[in-house]
């Protein structure tokens, strides 16, 4: 197997999107293609067949190449629950929780879960593309690093560089990052790319002819910004959709370590919702439905969400006739009380919740993660929909008696979660991925909105697929994909 690593000179660079646009190219010109990601840090991920956890990017990453989703794709996720720490996790397994200085000494470690994946890729495919993270040019992480130019020298593959231009200073972005390299680092860059270019490319043609003389590498090339691209986020939360004249009005508490916020992608996309993410000093307002979202770290963000007022407001919603629906660590909080004597997320122990609903929950180290199938119980009916679980947790109490979903199968034996409130005001589920689905979708909303929501949901799948096509479209148009399969195969030394 060949491989070839895309590496960005700063975070939201573009590294993301050109591996998942080259895997798709490359797999419609019949390329067995794979993504690979060394090491991921997000709050978002996604669970694959077999139980594990990998990054978001990687799971739409591999969708764009048309391959099973696999913890080899990402064997390294660090999920930050605090500003110095996070958990670790491993070939999808979390193994603890570390501290920054502890990680750093255990990289040497976490190189051989990452070779071993690899090499298991290898056996498997004809050409792996390798997302970096962050910058190579992280001079303060370059001792022991696994997730740029560590990678890259173990394994001797060549490097592609890209660049936001839309950030401006792109020339002197990608000259300082191949400076700061080693000279043997600097005999990997095989090329470089620039995303994100809006106006008439001749006004941008001296630029790339002095960048190739002065470094004695090539323009791959360059990408253009291309508008209402919507694919599922690694990190940051993408903007709200504001619409007039909506059928339902949602609002999500924006938490300091909201999770899987991808949740709610199908919500901003839908032209008949306005969706609002609650920021920090905002106050909710007027909305049908207001969401707690999952978390990383559930006894700090609800005592977050309590100095902002909003345990105040979400009573005083429901008081005049709203709806408000938890989702996993969400969930959690609408009960009586959250307890984490193993200190699983954080130091607080113990916290009471919003007393919301009769029941308590208590964190453990075993991290639930599986996809289900499910009937949501909304509506006085039973709707299919697919999801799945990532939490630490177990909730107990007399309002889980009235769930707000049935398993269809669940590898515990589970057979129900979450609940409805008898006032059919309030709902929680550990379930993610409610809205992905139009059936999903619409039964929520019909729910939220009391039947003004009218149906037919929006379709995230057909979305996302006719997104994927699009960038394999712009990729095709504005890459040399030649050169880049030529590079692929080259060995560096």
């Amino acid at each position: 197997m060949n491989t070839l690593m895309v590496q960005g000179t700063t975070s939201d660079a573009g590294k993301s999107t050109l591996v998942a646009g080259l895997c798709r190219a490359l797999q419609r010109r019949g390329v067995k293609v794979v993504p690979f990601k060394p090491q991921n840090m997000a709050l978002n991920s996604a669970v694959t067949p077999d139980g594990g956890e990998i990054g978001r990017a990687q799971a739409l990453q591999a969708m764009a190449a048309k391959v099973p989703l696999s913890t080899d794709l990402n064997p390294i996720l660090l999920k930050p629950n605090s500003d110095t720490g996070a958990q670790v996790i491993v070939h999808g397994r979390a193994l603890s929780n570390m501290e920054a200085a502890g990680y750093h000494d255990y990289k040497k470690v976490a190189m051989q879960a990452v070779l071993t994946s690899h090499q298991r890729l290898r056996e498997q495919y004809a050409l792996c593309v390798v997302e970096g993270a962050g910058s190579p040019a992280e001079i303060n992480l370059r001792e022991n690093d696994i997730a740029n130019m560590g990678f890259a020298c173990k394994v001797d593959c060549p490097v592609i560089i890209i660049a936001d231009i839309d950030k401006g200073g792109v020339f002197a972005h990608l000259v300082g990052t191949l400076a700061l390299l080693s000279e043997y680092e600097q005999s990997l860059v095989k090329g470089f790319v620039i995303n994100r270019f809006r106006g008439d490319i001749a006004l941008l043609q001296s630029g790339l002819d002095w960048l190739e003389q002065h470094t004695g590498k090539p323009v791959l090339g360059v990408l253009p910004y291309l508008h209402d691209l919507a694919l599922d986020a690694e990190d940051a939360v993408t903007m709200a959709n504001r619409i007039d004249s909506p059928e339902v009005k949602v609002a999500v508490l924006l938490l300091p370590h909201i999770s899987n916020h991808t949740d709610f992608d199908t919500l901003r996309l839908d032209p008949k919702v306005d969706l609002r993410y609650v920021r920090h000093t905002e106050t909710i307002g007027a909305a049908d439905l207001v969401i707690i979202p999952g978390s990383k770290n559930v006894l700090n963000d609800l005592a977050f969400l309590r100095a902002e007022g909003w345990d105040l407001e979400l009573q005083r919603h429901v008081r005049y006739g709203g709806k408000v629906l938890g989702i996993c660590g969400g969930f959690q909080m609408l009960g009586n009380s959250i307890c984490d004597p193993e200190q699983v997320e954080s130091t607080l122990g113990a916290i009471k919740g919003l007393g919301l609903a009769e029941f308590d929950t208590e964190l453990t180290r075993n991290k639930t993660l599986t996809q289900v199938q499910a009937n949501c119980l909304l509506n006085a009916q039973q709707t299919p929909l697919n999801g799945y679980e990532i939490h630490c947790g177990i909730s107990q109490g007399p309002a889980l008696a009235q769930p707000f979903l049935q398993f269809v199968a669940h590898p515990s034996g589970w057979q129900v979660d979450g609940f409805i409130s008898e006032d059919n005001q309030l709902a929680g589920t550990y379930l993610h991925g409610l809205f992905d689905s139009p059936e999903g979708l619409t039964c929520v909303l019909h729910w939220a909105s009391e039947g003004r929501y009218s149906g037919g949901g929006f379709n995230l799948a057909e979305h996302r697929e006719q997104q994927l096509e699009r960038l394999a479209d712009m990729c095709e148009t504005h890459l040399d994909i030649d050169k880049i399969l030529a590079i692929s195969e080259q060995r560096t030394t």
